[in-house]
């Protein structure tokens, strides 16, 4: 099961697309999760330029790379949050405007449809090459949430209060759903903190609000899971038919009491009291060995999409020593049984 090994490019908004292609090739990664901001991936260029989408790919084959998914997270964000300044800074002006909150989200609903659509277009213009190799076509991203900010139940959450926001996600995710039905896309949710989906019980209760829309999905990402204390596996086992896409990012937290709990004591990442914190790929607590067999168990044989943090290491050994990690654990599951040989003709 050759999987491609990618890389996200959030974290590489600063560098200009060719020159990105350039090192995430020298770092020996087989292609790139293109983020929708920096100049990676623009949505109105794609859709409104006609020869957008056909330049990417040309720089993309220039340097032998090849892409599987989009990723709109910035703009998933706004679809069900609370909307205050800090969305301001993460949304593109045309989004944001005037900053009135129902505004902006019914902005960002409509951007992320239209990143379906410019998605549908950009993977079309992909090389036959790479449309072969093509399982789905995905948009990752985030959905935000009107009740994160209820997650500790004090004081009481009233009745309904929870149910209430999953019907919000639900009234807002249905229409955009239904555009990446018409083309034929995959929304893929990164769960969590901060999303209507933040661990395996919320994840159920996500896709039961849209009444199980084929095209809601799962960008399986660990880290979120594991310092949280839920069972990152079993998120495989129960949704494995709806892991469109896959993360591999670390996370290491302690096995001790520390001064900053799980909450994160408003102090910033990186800091040494901290109970957790996000590490590159071998360096964190994350059971890689125990995700691919899950996931060779249920038959995901799309890419592994890098998503490198690290606060305290170089990014560009960290990227570079993180596509080799992956590529040294993603094997192929096996096609005989291992005692088979000690069986008699």
């Amino acid at each position: 099961m050759a999987r491609p090994v990618t890389i996200f490019t959030g974290q590489w908004a600063d560098l200009k697309f060719d020159v990105l292609c350039q090192k995430m090739k020298s770092f020996g990664y087989d292609g790139i999760e293109l983020a929708c901001w920096g100049d990676h991936f623009e949505v109105t260029k794609a859709l409104e330029d006609k020869n957008y989408c056909k330049k990417k790919w040309e720089t993309l084959t220039r340097n032998k790379l090849e892409s599987y998914a989009i990723s709109a997270h910035l703009v998933g964000q706004a679809v069900c949050d609370l909307i205050d300044e800090r969305h301001k800074a993460i949304l593109p002006p045309h989004v944001w405007g005037d900053g009135k909150p129902e505004g902006v989200r019914r902005r960002a609903a409509e951007e992320l449809m239209n990143t379906a659509r410019a998605a549908r277009k950009f993977f079309d213009a992909a090389p036959p090459a790479v449309r072969k190799k093509q399982k789905r076509v995905v948009v990752n991203g985030f959905t935000g949430s009107s009740i994160w900010h209820l997650l500790y139940s004090f004081p009481p959450v009233l009745p309904n209060q929870i149910e209430n926001g999953f019907k919000d996600f639900a009234k807002r995710f249905k229409p955009i759903l239904d555009v990446f039905e018409s083309e034929d896309v995959y929304f893929a949710l990164e769960v969590h903190p901060t999303e209507i989906a933040f661990d395996l019980a919320s994840a159920a209760r996500a896709i039961e609000a849209i009444k199980g829309h084929k095209r809601f999905g799962f960008n399986y990402d660990p880290s979120h899971l594991g310092y949280q204390g839920v069972d990152y596996v079993r998120f495989i086992r129960e949704f494995g038919d709806r892991i469109f896409h896959v993360h591999m990012k670390d996370v290491g937290w302690s096995a001790t009491p520390t001064r900053v709990g799980v909450f994160g004591g408003h102090v910033e990442f990186g800091h040494p009291d901290r109970f957790w914190d996000f590490r590159s790929l071998g360096h964190g607590r994350i059971d890689f060995d125990a995700i691919i067999r899950a996931l060779n168990n249920a038959k995901y044989d799309g890419p592994l999409s890098v998503e490198w943090e690290d606060g305290g290491m170089d990014r560009e050994f960290g990227a570079t020593e993180a596509c080799a990690f992956v590529k040294k654990v993603n094997f192929a599951p096996s096609t005989v049984a291992f005692d088979a040989a000690f069986a008699e003709e």
